[in-house]
């Protein structure tokens, strides 16, 4: 590769968004994306990039190799792009309120588990997949601010 193409902008053809819902407190934003965005790479593991390393040579974990959207938008956006990521199959992580309540991994499954799909009460929802069907999943949705 020449100089010019080792500093060309990446382009990603696929797009990570989280989508949380607008009355959520700042600490609920944040934890929310967390758990949203932790099980993308282990079922899309081509999401990680490389483990990273300092100039001392101190490894580092690997990240996400693109970069997280994320936006808000109301209890009826989380709705509708809950439906449309279904709808088009993509990988999907789901946050409900109920989690608020729970403190661990096996009580956080049980409270999904216990709610009809239709039934759920999303504060975030987490898609991977085509930017354009990704895009389209958010519809509605803005970018946080």
């Amino acid at each position: 590769m020449n100089d010019a193409t080792d500093r060309a902008p990446v382009r990603f053809d696929t797009k990570i968004a989280v989508l949380l819902r607008e009355d959520l407190e700042s600490w609920q934003r944040l934890n929310v994306t967390a758990f949203l965005v932790s099980g993308l790479g282990t079922e899309v593991p081509e999401v990680i990039g490389e483990p990273y390393e300092d100039a001392d040579a101190v490894a580092y974990l690997p990240m996400f190799r693109q970069p997280v959207l994320v936006f808000e938008g109301s209890k009826e956006t989380l709705t509708a792009a809950h439906t449309r990521v279904l709808s088009r199959a993509l990988p999907r992580a789901i946050f409900t309120s109920d989690l608020f309540t729970t403190g661990n991994d096996r009580d956080n499954r049980a409270a999904v588990r216990a709610v009809s799909t239709g039934e759920l009460d999303l504060v975030g929802v987490a898609v991977y997949g085509p930017r354009n069907a990704v895009d389209k999943v958010m519809k509605g949705a803005r970018m946080h601010p």
